[in-house]
């Protein structure tokens, strides 16, 4: 378990990220300044600047801190569970409870200022993964092939649901994203 001085630095880059999106909401990208994010999230404007380098970045925040705990709870999944039952049941546990923000999600992955931001901070996903993944499939190259697919097809599983009419959770499509994967053997 992390100290707590580590525990605050995810909670404040959390705060920062989902003052950042709510303001991207409610105020449009453009609008969006350092001192209104600090003064929402409350903390300084100068701390702002030591977690984030542009709103950008500080909008499309969502994964880096989840890649750890992604990780984490693979490892943590019964050795004798098959990978992609493993590798799906820790990625849905990060989102039980209540869905994503769709409209932040809709920002961020349609605006083009955001788009970018977005799959580099998606990408942060890969290497923990990959390397969690190693330690029940030691091929590097399979763990890595077998991380990479595993972020497409959430991306293409959040894609999805932002498109999608019915009432589906979004765990519920990373859950057929990941199957359709499966169904490829």
């Amino acid at each position: 378990m992390s100290g707590l001085r580590e525990r605050k630095k995810v909670a404040t880059r959390a705060a920062l990220g989902a003052a950042a999106r709510g303001l991207a909401v409610e105020v449009g990208t453009e609008n969006v300044r350092v001192a209104d994010i600090a003064d929402r999230a409350g903390v300084a404007p100068r701390t702002y600047n030591g977690y984030f380098g542009s709103r950008e970045e500080a909008i499309c925040a969502l994964y880096a801190d989840r890649a750890g705990r992604i990780a984490d709870a693979l490892r943590a999944r019964p050795a004798d569970e098959p990978l992609l039952a493993a590798i799906t049941a820790a990625i849905t546990a990060e989102f039980l409870g209540p869905d994503p923000d769709r409209a932040a999600l809709r920002l961020i992955t349609r605006e083009p200022a955001l788009r970018g931001e977005y799959l580099k901070d998606l990408s942060t996903l890969e290497a923990p993964l990959a390397a969690a993944v190693q330690d029940r499939l030691p091929d590097p190259l399979a763990a890595t092939a077998v991380a990479a697919a595993t972020v497409a097809a959430t991306r293409v599983a959040l894609t999805h649901w932002l498109d999608s009419d019915n009432d589906e959770s979004f765990p519920h499509h990373v859950t057929q994203a990941l199957q359709a994967l499966a169904n490829l053997s």
